[in-house]
C-alpha cells in the first residue's frame, strides 16, 4: 500500500469549498486576494495539495470565524512563512487541525468560543 503523498495536488477549489462548508465563491475571493497557496511560479493553482488545505482551511477560520480581514491574514501568512521552518509550520497546523475537529457549528456564531 502506498503512503499518501500531502504535497500533490489533487483536489480543485470546488471540492475544497465542500469540505469547508463554504461557498466556492468564497474560496474564490481568498484566491483573487492572493491569501491561498501560490504554485512554484507565484500563479494560482488549479489543484490544491492535503497541505494546502491545511493552510486554506486555516485561512478560511481567520476570515469567518475571527473575522479578520484580508490584509490582516496576509500579515500573519508572511509572518508564518518568514518565521516558522517547515517542521514548525506542519506542527502548528496539526494543532489548528486538532482546535478544528473541536469546533462546532455553535462555535462559528459565537467566535469568542474559540
Amino acid at each position: 500500500m502506498a503512503l499518501l503523498d500531502n504535497q500533490k495536488n489533487i483536489l480543485p477549489l470546488s471540492s475544497i469549498a465542500e469540505l469547508l462548508d463554504s461557498k466556492t465563491r468564497t474560496l474564490k475571493m481568498y484566491e483573487e486576494k492572493m491569501l491561498l497557496p501560490l504554485d512554484e511560479d507565484k500563479k494560482v493553482k488549479k489543484l490544491y495539495s492535503i497541505d494546502d488545505i491545511k493552510m486554506i482551511a486555516f485561512v478560511h477560520y481567520l476570515a469567518s470565524i475571527k473575522r479578520i480581514n484580508s490584509n490582516g491574514i496576509l500579515y500573519i501568512l508572511s509572518m508564518l512563512e518568514e518565521n516558522m521552518d517547515e517542521k514548525h509550520k506542519l506542527a502548528f497546523l496539526k494543532r489548528v487541525d486538532e482546535k478544528f475537529e473541536t469546533l462546532s457549528s455553535k462555535d462559528s456564531e459565537a467566535p469568542q468560543n474559540f
